[in-house]
């Protein structure tokens, strides 16, 4: 089998866990008016760091496609695979919002397609656990990040131990 098929997936946000918040900066998910300071909060260890995760990156985040534009060249990243966000649907984000999910969680189960998955965002709730739980025959870890700060070598740690606990025959 494919070893990019078999490896387990990192779903990866932008803002909050790449880019963190705090201070005065252009409205986040815009990189057409995003500046040089907007991207200074990017650290670009971040990239190598990511790339050495046992697994396959993919952006889940509302950049979508822009993030191999703005954001991975900025951290050494290469061209990763994208959540493309279908267009919403008034009837489906009226039952996530009673059930507290987050907007992606339907569509990142339906995009991981049965593979295990770990999704590294700072709007997790138990709600998206308690759902993924129950609709992903996979093992998954839902990862908060604090978007104050971004990624840190903690979080770091706790994703490759998953990774590598979890997957270590992978």
């Amino acid at each position: 089998m494919d070893d990019r098929v078999r490896r387990p997936i990192l779903f990866l946000d932008v803002d909050g866990p790449l880019l963190p918040f705090g201070g005065e900066s252009p409205q986040l998910g815009a990189p057409a008016s995003s500046t040089d300071s907007y991207f200074a909060r990017l650290d670009p260890a971040l990239g190598p760091r990511l790339a050495a995760l046992p697994c396959e990156l993919v952006w889940a985040t509302a950049w979508e496609d822009d993030a191999n534009a703005e954001i991975a060249p900025r951290i050494g990243l290469p061209q990763l695979p994208v959540v493309n966000w279908p267009a919403s649907s008034d009837e489906r984000e009226r039952e996530d919002e009673w059930f507290g999910l987050h907007w992606k969680t339907r569509y990142l189960v339906h995009w991981a397609a049965g593979r295990p998955f770990i999704w590294v965002d700072d709007e997790l709730t138990d709600a998206d656990r308690t759902w993924i739980s129950a609709n992903h025959p996979a093992s998954t870890l839902l990862h908060l990040v604090e978007s104050s700060r971004g990624l840190t070598a903690a979080d770091f740690t706790a994703l490759d131990d998953w990774l590598r606990g979890s997957f270590a025959a992978w």
